[in-house]
C-alpha cells in the first residue's frame, strides 16, 4: 500500500482535519486514562467486543485536542479497517513511518493502536517505540489473555491496565438520558430508575444497545456481538477445531449464569474430554464472553478443585443466547452484582471477591476480601418477601458470619430496603448507584 493511500485511510478515524463523532463520554474512563497518558507507560485498553473502546480512544483524543494538544500529535489506528486487514509489522511499520513524513507531527505524538492483537509481531514495534520514547502509546485489544500475558513479557513494568466493561448502570441511566444528579434526586426518580433496571437486565449494557429503542433491534444487535466473539477472538485466534462443543460450552455457560460450574459434569453434557472444556473455558473467558469465580476457602487447594460460578459479561448477551422459556430475574440480578464486583477489582488489584459454602451446603453468593481482610459478605435475592426463601437465605448468611467472624452483611434485592439487626438489605438500583 502507497503511503498517501495509508494517510487516506487513516483520515477517516483522525481528527487531523475535523472533528469526530465521539458519542457519549464515558466520563469515569477517560478521568482515569487522562491522567497516566502522558507518562512513559504503556496505556493498555482491554476489554469485550463492542464495548466502545474505539469510541473512548476518539474521546480521550478530542479532550487531547481541547487540553491543547496539536491535532498532528495524535495518530489512531484500527486494525479492523478492511484495508489494514492481515497487518504485519513490516505494514505496521509503514504505517507509523507514513504518518511521520506525511503529517509531521511536531511534538512527541500520541499513538493509539485500536485491536492490535491483529497484528502479527505487534509486540516488538511496541517495545521499540516505547524504547525509545518516540511516541505516548496506547493500545486496545478483545483478548485479555492475549494482552495481558504478551505485555507482562514483553513490557514488564512498562504498562498500565484498563478494563473497559460494558456500561455500568450509572452509566446506563446517563445514556437514557435519566442520570440522577445525587442521591436524592435518584430517590425523586426512582419509578423510571427502577423500569431502566428491568430493561438493564434484560438487555444488558453494551452501548449500541442501549441507545437504540427496539427490543428485536437490541436482541440481534446481541446476538452479533455473540457470534463476533466467538469466531473471531476464539475460534481464529485460537484455531479452534472442535467447533460444535465450543459452541456448545459456551451456549451451556451462557444458559446456566449464576450457576456452579464443574469441568467433569460439563464434558460428560457435552461428550468432550475435561481437559478440553477446561482449556475452551479459558478461551471464554480470554476473550471476555464469560468469567468464573472460586469458592472461598483458606485452602488454595480447595479452592482449585472445588466447582466455579459462571457469569456472563453482559446479560443481555446471555439472554439472547442462551437456551430458555423464560427471564430467571434472580440469577440476573446475582450476574449483574458479579459485573459489578468485577469492575471494582479491575480498579482495585487488591480486591477478590468469591462464593462461600459450607459442608452442608450452605452458600452465600459473595464474599468480598481486600488484601488479607475479609471485607462484606453479599446475597442475592431477588423477592424477600417469601418466607421460605427468606429463612434459606438469611440461615446461610447468619452461618457464613458466624463461621468467618464477620460482624455485618448485606442482601441485595430488587427493591425490599430494610435492616435486620446486623444484616442491610438494599434494592439493587441503589446498590449499583452507591458504588
Amino acid at each position: 500500500m502507497e503511503k498517501g493511500r495509508i494517510i487516506e485511510v487513516l483520515s477517516k478515524w483522525n481528527f487531523w482535519k475535523n472533528d469526530l463523532d465521539v458519542g457519549i463520554p464515558r466520563q469515569e474512563y477517560l478521568r482515569k486514562i487522562l491522567n497516566f497518558i502522558k507518562t512513559d507507560k504503556v496505556i493498555s485498553v482491554v476489554g469485550a467486543r463492542r464495548t466502545g473502546k474505539s469510541t473512548l480512544i476518539k474521546q480521550i483524543i478530542k479532550s487531547l485536542i481541547q487540553e491543547g494538544v496539536n491535532r498532528n500529535g495524535t495518530l489512531m489506528i484500527n486494525f479492523e479497517e478492511p484495508e489494514f486487514e492481515n497487518t504485519d509489522l513490516k505494514l505496521l511499520d509503514k504505517i507509523y513511518q507514513a504518518y511521520r513524513e506525511i503529517i509531521q507531527p511536531v511534538q512527541k505524538p500520541f499513538l493509539f493502536l485500536d485491536e492490535i492483537q491483529n497484528v502479527s509481531g505487534w509486540e516488538r514495534f511496541v517495545r521499540s517505540l516505547n524504547e525509545r520514547k518516540e511516541s505516548f502509546i496506547t493500545i486496545s485489544g478483545s483478548s485479555s489473555k492475549l494482552l495481558s500475558s504478551e505485555l507482562s513479557t514483553v513490557l514488564t513494568g512498562r504498562q498500565l491496565y484498563f478494563d473497559i466493561f460494558p456500561l455500568s448502570f450509572k452509566e446506563f441511566l446517563a445514556f437514557k438520558g435519566i442520570g440522577p444528579e445525587d442521591e436524592k434526586d435518584l430517590l425523586l426518580n426512582s419509578l423510571p430508575v427502577k423500569k431502566a433496571l428491568r430493561e438493564y437486565l434484560e438487555f444488558g449494557g453494551f452501548p449500541e444497545v442501549v441507545l437504540n429503542q427496539n427490543p428485536e433491534f437490541k436482541i440481534r444487535v446481541n446476538r452479533s456481538y455473540y457470534e463476533d466473539i466467538i469466531n473471531k477472538d476464539i475460534i481464529q485466534r485460537f484455531r479452534i477445531k472442535k467447533i460444535e462443543q465450543m459452541r456448545a460450552l459456551a451456549r451451556f455457560y451462557l444458559t446456566n449464569i449464576s450457576s456452579l460450574m464443574n469441568f467433569h459434569k460439563a464434558g460428560e453434557f457435552i461428550k468432550t474430554p475435561v481437559e478440553t472444556i477446561r482449556r475452551f473455558s479459558s478461551y471464554l473467558e480470554a476473550a471476555n464472553l464469560v468469567f468464573f469465580i472460586k469458592r472461598f476457602s483458606f485452602s488454595v487447594k480447595e479452592q482449585e478443585n472445588s466447582p466455579r460460578k459462571v457469569y456472563s459479561i453482559d446479560t443481555g448477551i446471555s439472554n439472547s443466547i442462551g437456551f430458555r422459556f423464560s427471564y430467571n430475574w434472580g440469577k440476573l440480578l446475582e450476574n449483574v452484582v458479579a459485573i459489578e464486583l468485577k469492575r471494582r477489582q479491575s480498579e482495585n488489584p487488591m480486591l477478590e471477591f468469591y462464593y462461600w459454602k459450607d459442608p452442608l451446603g450452605k452458600e452465600v453468593d459473595f464474599l468480598v476480601k481486600e488484601n488479607w481482610e475479609i471485607k462484606e459478605l453479599i446475597q442475592v435475592c431477588l423477592d424477600i418477601s417469601d418466607q421460605e426463601t427468606k429463612k434459606r437465605e438469611i440461615n446461610s448468611l447468619k452461618k457464613a458470619m458466624k463461621n468467618l467472624k464477620i460482624k455485618e452483611s448485606t442482601v441485595i434485592t430488587e427493591d425490599y430496603e430494610g435492616e435486620d439487626k446486623k444484616i442491610t438489605y438494599i434494592p439493587l438500583w441503589k446498590w449499583l448507584y452507591k458504588r
